[in-house]
C-alpha cells in the first residue's frame, strides 16, 4: 500500500517534518516496509513521535487500520563509513527484496540524488 499511496506517503511525511523538523539523508519506501535516515535537531532524540505522527496520517488518509508494526528499528550512525554502509543498505533494499535489478530502477528513493553525484551508491 505504502507505493500504492506514495502521495498520501509523501504528505503525512512532509507535515510531521514541518511540525517536528529533522532532516532526510536517505530513504527508501518499499511496498511493505519503508527506510530512512534522518538527522535531528541537536538535543533532540525523539524519533517515536515522529514515526507514530507518521503513521497516524497515513493510516488516517488511506482509511485502513492496521498498515503498521508497532515498532522500529533505530540505529546511530557512529561515522563516515557506517553512514556509506547504512546508504548503501537502504539504497539497495529494492534489489535485495527482488523488486529491481538496479537501484536506479527503483522510483520510490533518495538513490535517485546520490546517483548524480557518485555514479551510484557505494
Amino acid at each position: 500500500m505504502l507505493v500504492e499511496r506514495i502521495d498520501d506517503f509523501h504528505r503525512a511525511y512532509a507535515r510531521v517534518q514541518t511540525n517536528h523538523p529533522f532532516e532526510t539523508i536517505a530513504w527508501c519506501v518499499l511496498p511493505n516496509h519503508l527506510h530512512t535516515i534522518w538527522t535531528l535537531p541537536d538535543d533532540d532524540f525523539d524519533f517515536s513521535t515522529r514515526w507514530r505522527l507518521i503513521k497516524h496520517g497515513f493510516t488516517r488518509a488511506v482509511g485502513e487500520a492496521g498498515l503498521w508494526q508497532n515498532r522500529f528499528w533505530e540505529h546511530l550512525i557512529r561515522d563516515e563509513r557506517d553512514l556509506s554502509e547504512q546508504m548503501d543498505y537502504v539504497h539497495w533494499n529494492p534489489v535485495k527484496h527482488g523488486y529491481v535489478s538496479d537501484a536506479a530502477d527503483w522510483p520510490h528513493s533518495s538513490w535517485h540524488r546520490y546517483k548524480d553525484q557518485w555514479g551510484r551508491v557505494a
